[in-house]
């Protein structure tokens, strides 16, 4: 569902380092190789913005791999187009005592297509090098030129990668005229650059040193949240022979809107009046926009299409209608143009996707942020939002993919952040029914309805339409339950814009109560135990949970006739906190146990000191999901 920058892969290179004398491992200082997979030994991006269509990139790194967990780090993928040529590339490789052992050139690399999978069409391609070393530390070295023909896109500076990084040193260079208007952000970045200005050129360098390697903290921000970083943005652009200019968010969404969708809206008559007698008999704009979304469903299937200006322009809505594919852009243009047909007013709107929640920057506008399209109808007093490249997601519903952050909506008046609507901690619902009865074996059969909502909606629905074979090997996996079976299964969707998923099957579980001597034991919660966390003092970053979720679970278990009916007391637990809410209790009727769970995750940013409070919340929550109860057998 997203769709792709032929220039923002070249962000991901690792655009840094170079070259040092003496590569002995020896040297890197002790306190750079604790906790370090890999060490950037040193560093040097410089990017000369000769003009805006010829912008030259420099790049010379040196980084030592201790071990095979940072192998990522020696590995070079470069991407380029008929916008982005390879002037040279050439390296070498050291062994642990500094001693040359390879040596690699651009021929050496593989080249192949950068084809994604599920791409129609790609223009651009990849190079790829990964040194084939066995014994570990060692070192690579290389150095390679690019020239782009635009300056839309700024290749930026992270300097340490990964927590698993340490840097001895790495600098950024920005060289451009004195004349040239840029925006720079700035972040986490705490010494001076230096700027050296003639009246050629103005020089801006940016360093730093000695960063050490520091241990992963579970449930923290995205590393680029808080990680030293350096954007660029041009003021005035050329890409893709498209000239324009942009200081903020208003100036961007307008260049975008009249230089690559406007004169891409128009539709075939034909189409337009089967639009109009498709809602000739509907009262309201929002049951127009749902039959037509419907007709978008039936009619179109996405591919993604990564070619033309860089992958920001879509293909024309007459083109879509012809072919009955398209790309998010493109698929997004298309319902847009069949609404105007409706005459119902709707926005193109681009967004950070994913399933961790990531907003447009309000205070620094770029190009570079944003990877999918998804469309805005600002309906009176009931705004909706449509995400265009599913034929299977329901009218009105964005799932975790892109609810609850701000999306940059482009408009003939400009662009303006939006945001989308959130799905709550109460929304996000999973409960779940079973009866079950237990044999005198051990063993356990019977019925379990599961009812999905909220961001848990799609956690079963890729099962719909699969083999059964297919459904009972995925099931399994899900449930993770030793000697699992199932007997029938079955789901049924509510399709609307709080949409739910309803699972029922029949399951047998062999030997899931085990019986040794005169005691059957029986772990209550069989479905839903909650992972533990480690426990960690002294933690640095905040904690970060991206989405709340409700988990209701009740379990009636029917004993067999050799159980004595009794239950060992103190199994029922309550607690809660800032960061949830937990109970789980059991009673007992006659023969019948029944097994009652509630968990509720609360989402939210939180101190890191408040992550001992946290992990003992968690961990209390693992404790009491794996009770066992010892239950007596009669002689």
């Amino acid at each position: 569902m997203r769709f792709l920058y032929t220039v923002v892969f070249l962000l991901l290179i690792s655009v840094t380092g170079f070259a040092q004398d003496n590569y002995d491992v020896d040297l890197i200082p002790a306190n750079l190789r604790n906790r370090a997979n890999a060490c950037i030994r040193n560093e040097e991006t410089v990017i000369d913005m000769r003009s805006p269509d010829n912008v030259m990139l420099n790049v010379k790194k040196a980084i030592t791999v201790f071990n095979q967990n940072g192998e990522d780090e020696a590995r070079l993928v470069i991407y380029y187009d008929k916008n982005i040529s390879i002037k040279g590339i050439k390296g070498e490789v050291y062994n642990s005592v500094g001693k040359p052992i390879n040596k690699f050139s651009q021929n050496d690399f593989a080249d192949m297509s950068a084809a994604d999978g599920f791409s129609l069409f790609v223009d651009s391609r990849l190079k790829h090098y990964l040194p084939s070393v066995n014994q570990y530390p060692y070192t690579i070295v290389y150095n390679y030129e690019i020239r782009n023909k635009q300056n839309l896109i700024i290749p930026d500076w992270t300097p340490k990668p990964a927590d698993d990084v340490s840097v001895e040193k790495s600098s950024y260079t920005f060289i451009c005229k004195p004349t040239d208007q840029v925006r720079v952000k700035t972040q986490s970045y705490n010494g001076t650059p230096e700027i050296t200005t003639d009246e050629k050129q103005k020089k801006t360098i940016w360093k730093v040193s000695n960063i050490l390697a520091v241990r992963t903290e579970p449930y923290s921000p995205a590393h680029e949240t808080y990680a030293t970083s350096i954007q660029i943005a041009p003021q005035d652009f050329y890409y893709y022979n498209h000239k324009g200019n942009y200081n903020n968010w208003q100036e961007l969404g307008k260049w975008i809107y009249d230089d690559l969708l406007k004169e891409r809206k128009a539709l075939p008559p034909t189409t337009i009046q089967t639009i109009k007698d498709l809602v000739k008999n509907e009262t309201t704009d929002k049951e127009k926009a749902r039959k037509i979304y419907q007709y978008l469903q039936d009619k179109t299937r996405y591919i993604s299409v990564q070619i033309g200006i860089g992958g920001f322009q879509p293909i024309g809505a007459s083109e879509v209608d012809r072919l009955g594919y398209g790309d998010c852009k493109a698929l997004v243009n298309y319902m847009q143009s069949l609404l105007s047909a409706a005459d119902i007013d709707s926005y193109y709107c681009v967004v950070e996707a994913g399933s961790e929640k990531k907003s447009m920057d309000p205070k620094y506008a770029s190009m570079v942020q944003g990877n999918h399209i998804i469309l805005c109808m600002p309906l009176k007093g009931d705004t909706t939002w449509l995400e265009c490249t599913s034929q299977k997601i329901p009218f009105g519903f964005l799932s975790d993919f892109t609810d609850d952050r701000l999306v940059l909506a482009c408009t003939p008046d400009g662009g303006k952040l939006l945001h989308t609507p959130k799905l709550t901690t109460a929304e996000n619902l999973q409960t779940r029914k079973a009866n079950l009865i237990i044999q005198p074996d051990g063993s356990v059969a019977g019925k379990m309805n599961t009812v999905y909502a909220g961001s848990q909606y799609e956690n079963q629905e890729s099962l719909i339409g699969k083999s059964i074979t297919e459904q009972h090997k995925l099931l399994k996996e899900t449930y993770n339950i030793d000697n699992i079976d199932f007997e029938t299964v079955s789901f049924a969707q509510k399709k609307d814009i709080d949409p739910k998923l309803i699972e029922d099957i029949s399951i047998n579980i062999r030997n899931y109560a085990p019986v040794n001597g005169n005691k059957m034991f029986l772990q209550l919660n069989a479905f839903n135990v909650k992972r533990s966390i480690p426990e960690m003092r002294n933690r640095t970053l905040p904690v970060y949970i991206n989405r709340g979720y409700t988990d209701e679970d009740t379990i009636v278990y029917t004993l067999p006739e050799n159980v004595k009916p009794e239950l060992i007391v103190g199994q029922n637990k309550s607690f809660k906190s800032a960061f949830g809410e937990y109970v789980c209790k059991a009673d007992l009727a006659g023969n019948k146990l029944t097994y009652y769970r509630k968990l509720i995750l609360n989402d939210g940013t939180f101190p890191a000191d408040q992550y001992v409070e946290f992990s003992k919340f968690i961990n209390d929550v693992n404790a009491a999901d794996y009770l066992k109860l010892a239950l007596s057998l009669k002689n």
